[in-house]
């Protein structure tokens, strides 16, 4: 019987420990075919390149594993892979393990859920995988027996079509000295010497504050860095991503490709529709 075959990808480049955990955690279950950004490329969301050359550079090659670097986008590393590196279609496709939090509307701007809606948009059962810890050596441990389990369900089961999966870990105690931050969030500092459960949430509403800081160079011009600070609007609902991450849990939000806010398309179609 044919082994499954996983095409991963991320945000924070194919030397990320994030992404080389994940591999390792993974492998028992499938093939596994790497193709990520030669370096990082956070923020990039589902940017793909339309005017720059791609090249792809084989990395690493062992029984089971490929490692491949692409000079593009999350994005453009998920199509290269799908176009030119794999023999058959893969039965998953996986964002991760990311750096840093990709609750609430951060997962708008993320390049690991740009990999998971381009798989999402090909019709494989994709999934996103984020700790919230931004540092480079983070503690991924913790999260193997969850990410095994998740994996190997999506696998045994798929996922409705349209449908993917983004999957937040919190910051456990142990892992908890100072982690420098590009942009602050409200995501927990401490919360549990190990995670409570699994919660199945919808996003947060949120909000960005303070996004760009101007400075000025001796040379006589401004400059300036996007940094900012990120701000729950509902900081008291107890179903959404961000409180089970500040309060201990795994974070599970069903993500739908299709944005159409169906209600409002019923409403305008008495109203604004003319035939």
């Amino acid at each position: 019987m044919e082994k499954p075959v996983i095409l991963i990808s991320n945000d924070d480049g194919y030397e990320a420990k994030g992404l080389r955990c994940l591999v390792d955690m993974v492998r028992r279950f499938a093939d596994i075919v790497v193709c990520a950004p030669e370096g990082p490329r956070s923020g990039f969301s589902c940017a793909f390149s339309a005017t720059t050359p791609l090249l792809l550079t084989l990395r690493h090659r062992e029984p089971g594993v490929e490692i491949w670097s692409c000079n593009g986008t999350p994005v453009d590393c998920v199509k290269m892979a799908l176009s030119q590196i794999l023999q058959r279609r893969p039965d998953m496709v996986i964002g991760g393990i990311n750096h840093g939090d990709n609750g609430s509307v951060n997962s708008h701007y993320s390049g690991t859920m740009g990999v998971t809606l381009e798989g999402c948009m090909k019709y494989i059962p994709s999934v996103a995988y984020s700790l919230c810890d931004h540092r480079t050596d983070a503690d991924f441990e913790p999260l193997r027996p969850y990410i095994e389990q998740f994996t190997e369900r999506v696998l045994r089961e798929g996922l409705p079509q349209g449908v993917c999966l983004n999957i937040n870990f919190p910051l456990l105690e142990e892992s908890t000295a100072e982690v420098p931050t590009p942009m602050a969030t409200d995501s927990p500092a401490v919360v549990a010497s190990s995670f409570k459960g699994v919660k199945v949430c919808r996003m947060a509403h949120g909000s960005w504050l303070n996004e760009v800081t101007r400075c000025h160079h001796p040379r006589g011009y401004d400059y300036f860095w996007m940094v900012g600070h990120y701000q729950n609007d509902e900081p008291e609902a107890d179903d959404t991503d961000n409180w089970a991450l500040r309060n201990g849990y795994i974070a599970i939000t069903p993500t739908h490709i299709d944005v159409t806010h169906y209600e409002m398309l019923r409403q305008m179609k008495s109203t604004w529709e003319t035939v």
